[in-house]
């Protein structure tokens, strides 16, 4: 039996775990699932790392598996704990020094997500609804819990400062990305993450959170990654 470690992105909560966690249960495996303090403003990545540790405690046989702003937490909880495995899910992928707040111009975000954005036919400028840029492959009874009972104000104290490690911890790594996402483009998260981890991602169906429109498949992705280490 393993324990996943599931580590949730910006202005939420660990609720949208709900389905993924469901499914990991059903296989015999533990599941932590804990809530950042994402609206504390004293709160910055090294008080997220500590949640999560103190959320697993003494459990061994850990795969981590780190969501869209997760991904700066997860490799700091690689660095205290003894993970097996770390899964990046659609995920940004921190560098030694870079603050989250410089991550999007250091990654070239903003024209990879205009290019996406055009060939989409969304006008320049436009301001896209939540349900179209970040849930269109949710199902509606799910994305609309979310974005009435689960969405929390995100402080800025975390983007403000380097990000503490100095390299990538020893874990290995996997990069797990969901090809419809509209606010991560997979062409850009497919350079992004050979660039940085020098790894080519695999791929699933989905859009930004696809824990909720393809939970059984994540699931089965995750347990392939674990038991082909």
């Amino acid at each position: 039996m393993a324990t996943y470690v599931l580590v949730h992105g910006a202005a939420a909560d660990a609720w949208y775990w709900g389905p993924l966690a469901a499914e990991l249960r059903g296989r015999g495996h533990e599941v932590v699932a804990p809530d950042l303090p994402c609206e504390d403003e004293s709160a910055g990545l090294a008080e997220y790392a500590d949640a999560v540790v103190e959320a697993v405690g003494d459990r061994r046989e850990l795969v981590v598996v780190a969501h869209s702003f997760g991904g700066f937490t997860g490799p700091l909880v690689c660095d205290r704990l003894p993970v097996d495995l770390l899964v990046m899910l659609q995920a940004q992928i921190p560098a030694p020094g870079e603050s989250p707040g410089q991550w999007w111009d250091a990654t070239g975000y903003g024209p990879a997500r205009q290019e996406a954005d055009r060939r989409r036919g969304v006008p320049e400028g436009a301001e896209e609804d939540p349900l179209s840029l970040l849930l269109h492959d949710t199902p509606p009874a799910l994305a609309a819990e979310l974005l009435s009972g689960h969405q929390r104000a995100q402080a800025a104290t975390p983007f403000g400062a380097p990000w503490p490690l100095d390299a990538w911890p020893e874990v290995p790594t996997r990069a797990l990305l969901a090809t419809g996402d509209r606010f991560f483009p997979a062409e850009f998260m497919r350079r992004v993450t050979a660039e940085r981890l020098g790894i080519r991602s695999d791929e699933m169906p989905g859009d930004h959170l696809p824990m909720l429109g393809h939970p059984k498949e994540l699931a089965e992705r995750l347990e392939a990654y674990r038991t082909t280490l």
